[in-house]
């Protein structure tokens, strides 16, 4: 043919230029490809903007709010900040990475019949921290397989939450609490969590390091308030009286945002490629998660959530103990790691949006390292430990938002390497539970560092006040952390 283009009395045949060998199309089909060039151009362009406009920013709103509420417990950022009114030296056993919220109920069920009759308090905080963090993955892959139930997985959650304070004022038993607040309240907050990891990948591309480091800090900013909150309700209204204000928060606040954690993206309907391809895109990729990267990966986060939590556990005893503090200046401790630990998140967050993970996770553990062996371990003043307090936070604190740079890496790096597609939630999600066990591990592993009180008056600062091999354990754990960066190109 002399042109691309011959016409007959039946149909028009097109053939591409340049491209000969191809099939021709008649112009029917042309017409018909151009219509769904044309309706899949028109949905793009209705669909809301990625990192600004309302719809992101009501959706970070509500996430930072409901993460507040929900998941302030939330044991994989700052640590548990006890009340002006509790002593600062509760014995190890009465924090263990547990809730933030919850270490000041465990002091009220202690201490107040009928539950002090009991000696297995600490088990509901155990259970509540334990099935936030194990529920995760199944949740999430409940939700990749049904998008349209993870649109009010939030609501849900929180309506379990109400639920589970409600029920928890009519206990007058650790056992029953041990289902309504540890069974019954952790799996809420999963399922209320789960949504806004899966829906800010949605709405933040470019920003997604910030929008998670956001959304973190939500955790912080509840573990700093509900303690004070619950604290005023216990001693003014009773333990019946604040379990069923707490759940009206959670109902007039929580649920009405709620309805805020939306997806960007329309659920894919049955007959459309992305439905049908997804036996393509299986959530449990175990190539990847046998991968070295990947386990060494866990091993890190592992080691540095054991190491994160040590000082939330000792800061105050250590601050009165070195320093003769009051109880104000020993809790001052926390509220200033807690408090930059918030301010951390958001900082490292929006680091990963510009640099690679392995710059990222070096910074964390190179500032977490040197604050603790030079302001922690050479403390002589409690200036100085304020300092350490500080830096800790914003260094170590910041760690978990140096992930989303790595989900995204070992996205790019696994379908390179053909380990097929790679869900970055799920590696959130393992993140989640790698660190959450470190956290546990911390309460038993705190006791076996400060048993006889090593290397007390033997040397200086913070190494000689008794607490030298918790300092260093810590110190060594953010190095550890830090190893990530070495094996960056490992497949």
């Amino acid at each position: 043919m002399s042109n691309n283009t011959t016409e007959s009395a039946s149909t028009t045949t097109i053939v591409e230029p340049n491209d000969q060998d191809l099939p021709t199309r008649t112009g029917t089909e042309a017409k018909c490809i151009e219509q769904v060039l044309d309706s899949t151009i028109e949905s793009a362009s209705n669909l809301p903007p990625m990192d600004k406009g309302k719809g992101a920013y009501l959706f970070l709103t509500a996430a930072f709010t409901v993460e507040a509420l929900a998941f302030g417990s939330s044991p994989l950022l700052p640590t548990p900040l006890p009340l002006p009114n509790q002593r600062a030296n509760l014995t190890p056993p009465q924090h263990l990475g547990l809730a933030f919220s919850y270490g000041r109920f465990q002091s009220y069920y202690t201490t107040t019949p009928p539950f002090s009759s009991y000696s297995s308090a600490a088990v509901i905080g155990v259970l509540n921290q334990g099935l936030i963090l194990i529920c995760m993955p199944p949740i999430v892959h409940l939700a990749r397989r049904k998008p349209v139930w993870a649109r009010w997985m939030a609501t849900a959650g929180l309506l379990g939450c109400v639920v589970s304070n409600i029920a928890s004022s009519f206990c007058r038993s650790i056992p029953q609490l041990m289902f309504t607040q540890g069974v019954l309240l952790g799996v809420s907050g999963s399922i209320a969590f789960c949504p806004l990891l899966i829906f800010a990948d949605q709405w933040f591309d470019k920003k997604k390091g910030l929008a998670f480091g956001v959304i973190g800090a939500g955790s912080g900013f509840g573990g700093l308030v509900l303690p004070l909150l619950i604290n005023f309700f216990l001693t003014r209204t009773g333990f019946q009286t604040t379990m069923r204000l707490l759940a009206a928060i959670l109902a007039g606040v929580g649920i009405p945002l709620a309805y805020f954690i939306r997806p960007r993206l329309p659920p894919p309907s049955p007959s459309s490629p992305a439905k049908n391809s997804k036996a393509k895109k299986r959530f449990w990729n175990w190539r990847l998660i046998r991968s070295r990267s990947f386990l060494l990966h866990q091993v890190a986060n592992l080691v540095q959530g054991a190491g994160y939590y040590l000082p939330g556990i000792y800061l105050p005893s250590f601050t009165r103990d070195a320093f003769g503090a009051s109880d104000w200046l020993s809790t001052l401790s926390l509220m200033l790691l807690n408090l930059s630990a918030m301010l951390g998140l958001v900082v490292m967050g929006h680091m990963t949006d510009r640099y690679n993970s392995r710059t990222c996770i070096a910074i964390s553990a190179m500032g977490a390292t040197l604050s603790v062996f030079l302001f922690w371990g050479l403390a002589t003043h409690i200036a100085v430990l304020y300092i350490f307090c500080v830096l800790f936070g914003l260094f170590a604190g910041g760690f978990p938002a140096a992930w989303p740079a790595v989900m995204r890496e070992m996205a790019e790096k696994g379908e390179k390497r053909g380990f097929g597609h790679v869900d970055t939630i799920l590696v959130f999600s393992l993140f989640c539970v790698a660190r959450g066990v470190g956290s546990l591990a911390s309460g038993p592993l705190s006791e076996t560092l400060v048993d006889g009180m090593p290397w007390k008056e033997d040397a200086i600062g913070g190494y000689g006040s008794g607490y030298g091999a918790l300092v260093v354990f810590c110190g060594v754990s953010s190095l550890i952390s830090g190893v990530n960066a070495l094996w960056y190109h490992l497949p």
